[in-house]
């Protein structure tokens, strides 16, 4: 008699091993073995392996083809996705709940739908009704945008061989599940064979896909890693949904650059493009202690941002230090270099450091800025509205020069700021008064 072949997968990570474990050596997770019954294992081999023959062909053989691409009518989402949405793509959203993933897509689908292209509306946790409701409020009916409150991937796909559909949106991923698989649906399974029969699905009819994704107390994407590889594009929405502001940023994109961000807006209509987002990070009234401000480049898009510091005497042997969009490691990297290079020590205040408008730095060039605003409120003295700091700040204490300086200039010039303290004088200074401040010491000189 054949010995049965056992495989045991994580169901939270789709980590999967022979034998099983209380504790998942991928991601940590206890008790989260399952045991795969024969044919879920087929469908693990499925998507996990190559089938069919391919023949390689040398690469001067192949002929480029150029990307297709047609507007979502949503500025902000075209310049996310690279320009548009790719006929035939997959493109996976997620985001914490309420933050605006259902009602961004269904104002999509209405817009593509009013293009003339039939878009179908998936939904597994609403009922036709709801959506109905939310349509009125954003807008959003149209003859070509058809609903389908179905959990069942057979009926979906029924559904696809009625009429031809150019887009569809699933909402959500986890709640889809497919009869030819004993188990339940969100479980690593169902959603690695739902997400491949999808894929193929896309490729073969060029239909445009988006898929909502629920996400971990993490903040990433909840089931199997492998979903995000399998998809095209990913974007996460950021943002606290008591705040007005919504931003869309990429984290892959097979069609185009991952750097850049859309900025929305919840309005009673529902999300839309931020229309002059420049000004909403930051504000030019009543100069108080704490507060500088700098420009950091999202994509191609500058933005200038006020940086918030907060320095108060600390009753416990162990200071805060925390912060707000920006990150805790390079602040006490900072504060530091403060204590060291200009002996200003903190070791007995409580540090806390916020960046305005809920974005998230991630580059460099905000570090003068946030020492400007640091040294600001431990001196207890404003700095001018006019000014922008911009500057990247290394441990031996020097300022070094940013990337796409002019840009960054030119941006601060247009919102009439009058002086910008940096690394090194441009060549084109946009009408602004430019500072030299090369060293960490130098800062306090000009402040």
């Amino acid at each position: 008699m054949a010995k049965k072949n056992v495989l045991f997968e994580c169901q939270h990570c789709g980590f999967s091993t022979s034998r099983w474990m209380g504790k998942c050596t991928n991601c940590g997770a206890w008790d989260s073995l399952v045991e795969l019954s024969e044919q879920q294992q087929e469908i693990v081999k499925l998507t996990a392996s190559p089938t069919g023959t391919a023949k390689a062909k040398a690469i001067t053989e192949v002929v480029e083809t150029e990307v297709e691409r047609f507007s979502s009518d949503d500025v902000e989402l075209d310049l996310v996705l690279g320009g548009g949405i790719v006929p035939g793509s997959l493109t996976l959203i997620g985001g914490s709940p309420g933050v605006g993933k259902s009602t961004l897509l269904l104002k999509i689908g209405s817009n593509i739908a009013k293009q003339g292209k039939k878009t179908l509306y998936v939904t597994g946790e609403e009922s036709e009704g709801q959506i109905k409701l939310r349509a009125n409020r954003l807008n959003a009916n149209s003859e070509n945008l058809f609903l389908l409150s179905e959990i069942k991937l057979e009926q979906v796909l029924f559904e696809l061989t009625q009429r031809r559909y150019e887009c569809i949106i699933i909402d959500s991923i986890q709640t889809l599940y497919s009869e030819a698989i004993t188990s339940a649906p969100g479980s690593v399974t169902q959603v690695r064979q739902i997400t491949f029969d999808l894929m193929r699905i896309a490729k073969e009819r060029k239909i445009s896909i988006f898929i909502i994704g629920h996400i971990t107390k993490e903040g990433s994407i909840a089931g199997p890693r492998i979903l995000e590889h399998m998809v095209d594009t990913v974007l996460y929405f950021e943002g606290d949904s008591s705040q007005e502001l919504r931003i869309l940023r990429g984290f892959k994109n097979r069609f185009g650059a991952t750097s850049e961000i859309g900025v929305f807006e919840m309005k009673a209509e529902g999300l839309i493009s931020a229309k002059d987002i420049s000004s909403r990070f930051f504000s030019k009234t009543n100069s108080q202690p704490g507060s500088a401000l700098t420009v950091i480049m999202e994509g191609s898009r500058p933005i200038v941002l006020e940086v918030q510091a907060l320095v108060s005497d600390s009753h416990s042997p162990n200071p805060k230090r925390q912060a707000t969009g920006f990150e805790n490691n390079r602040l006490n990297m900072l504060l530091a270099l403060l204590e060291r290079k200009l002996e200003i020590g903190l070791n007995q205040y409580d540090v806390f450091i916020n960046i305005t408008g809920g974005i998230k730095i991630t580059e460099t060039a905000a570090d003068l800025a946030v020492l400007a605003a640091i040294i600001s409120s431990f001196r207890n003295r404003a700095i001018s509205k006019e000014t922008i700091f911009i500057g990247e700040v290394s441990l031996v204490g020097d300022v070094r020069e940013v990337f796409q300086l002019d840009l960054r200039l030119k941006e601060v010039a247009l919102h009439k700021f009058t002086k910008a303290i940096v690394a090194k004088k441009p060549t084109d200074s946009f009408g602004l008064k430019c500072y030299e401040v090369n060293e960490v010491t130098k800062l306090i000189d000009w402040m």
